[in-house]
């Protein structure tokens, strides 16, 4: 007899426990989520590097996850915009960032009075893409090397002008540290919207030189409406096999792109977070997915863990606020 009550009162226990979880809201939104359209904020206008590797995510992302997944380009202040409205988004997990090394690692050194912190105010899924970056001249310049690029530089000071993504793009500092080490000076022009408009503004004339990510600048290249000089990658790429590495050029220290990363507001439920991790990862290792992203320049990294994610975070923090102060970088 006693067993028995014992039984039912276990039983009545549990069912109880299983009551009192479906009542809380992080519960009941797991079990749920995704039930709408989910948004991915961009903080570059369409085009950019990081604009392509959110579309080419987009449509197998969304397949995953049963639910459509919604670009939303939004530009301005380096990416500060589009970083804050994310992080001022509620964490409910139907709001993804795409951040990349310039809003994520560099801005917070960048800009002193900025609103967002990204180690606080996000929860970092996992690395997307390291992309390396292409020193690239308009098409009628005269240098057609990056030796013959110093030289001409040197014997040219503050006459030229070099093109960035923004203040405090990764690009930007690129080319502060190819000044730094040449003992050349170009004016910089910082252009709105990310590494799209700033080559399109290059192939108009408007500029002379540029660090660009390769996935702006690979088509501009092949056509001949930008000469490449070097690509900042280990080795050279096989959608360009005619344009030298950095390294080969003499300036091992220049090697080294951007990355991307995927992240959503602090205070998302870690069930949520799981799933929007695991639909990346199985996003990201697609054949399809990897082959596409891999044309546009781009390389395919992920992070073991949404820990792990927040680890290169931090460590690519450290790193730039020192290249920052180093090079004496301040917002145009």
């Amino acid at each position: 007899m006693n067993v028995q009550i014992n039984s039912v009162l276990g039983f009545v226990f549990n069912l109880l426990v299983v009551f009192s979880l479906c009542g809380l809201p992080g519960y009941s939104q797991a079990q749920d989520y995704p039930n709408k359209p989910i948004k991915m904020i961009i903080p570059f206008s369409p085009g950019g590097a990081s604009d392509l590797v959110g579309r080419i995510l987009q449509t197998k992302f969304g397949d995953l996850l049963g639910q459509p997944l919604i670009i939303e380009n939004k530009p301005g202040a380096s990416g500060n915009i589009g970083m804050e409205l994310a992080a001022k988004s509620a964490p409910d997990g139907y709001t993804l960032f795409l951040g990349n090394i310039g809003t994520m690692a560099i801005n917070p050194a960048l800009y002193p009075n900025i609103k967002v912190n990204p180690l606080r105010d996000f929860i970092s899924l996992t690395e997307v893409v390291d992309v390396p970056s292409a020193l690239v001249t308009t098409a009628s310049f005269p240098p057609n090397t990056v030796a013959e690029l110093v030289t001409y530089l040197k014997a040219n000071p503050g006459k030229f002008n070099f093109a960035s993504p923004g203040s405090g793009s990764a690009n930007r500092l690129q080319a502060e540290r190819f000044m730094g080490l040449t003992g050349t000076k170009l004016v910089h022009v910082p252009y709105k919207g990310g590494a799209g408009p700033a080559a399109v503004g290059m192939v108009g004339g408007e500029t002379q030189m540029m660090f660009v990510t390769l996935s702006s600048a690979q088509e501009f290249i092949k056509s001949g409406r930008l000469k490449g000089l070097a690509i900042t990658s280990p080795s050279r790429m096989p959608e360009l096999p005619n344009v030298p590495t950095i390294s080969e050029a003499g300036f091992k220290d220049l090697t080294g792109g951007s990355w991307q990363i995927l992240a959503v507001p602090a205070g998302t439920p870690r069930d949520i977070v799981n799933k929007l991790y695991t639909a990346t990862i199985n996003t990201l290792m697609l054949p399809e997915v990897k082959e596409k992203l891999e044309k546009q320049g781009a390389i395919v990294v992920t992070s073991k863990s949404p820990e792990a994610a927040r680890e290169f975070l931090s460590n690519e923090t450290q790193r730039w606020g020192r290249v920052v102060k180093e090079t004496g970088a301040t917002p145009d």
